[in-house]
């Protein structure tokens, strides 16, 4: 039972690695291998913690690129509603003058 443990464990710690490429974060890696590999979300958050705390320096650079990317993201999101805005203020003032 050992060595099937064991290569489970490999198996995980696999797929992680493979969601890290992805930038997933540890809530979304357990949804998805849960979902597409039938991995008990318990299972995927342990042995994620465990590599956490094999690789502390690496998920500490980790956590901190993807909280930029989503702040990127936010001002992103933020600046094309901006335009969105403008662009349609700009139609109602345009529709406004040809009354």
């Amino acid at each position: 039972m050992g060595e099937s443990s064991s290569s489970y464990i490999h198996l995980v710690q696999h797929l992680i690695e493979e969601c890290i490429i992805f930038n997933m974060s540890r809530e979304e890696c357990m949804d998805a291998l849960s979902k597409y590999a039938n991995i008990m979300p318990v299972i995927t958050s342990t042995v994620w913690k465990e590599l956490e705390k094999e690789n502390k320096e690496f998920f500490e650079a980790y956590t901190k690129k993807k909280e930029e990317r989503e702040r990127e993201r936010e001002i992103s999101q933020r600046i094309q509603k901006m335009l969105l805005d403008s662009s349609v203020k700009d139609t109602d003032d345009d529709d406004d003058r040809d009354c």
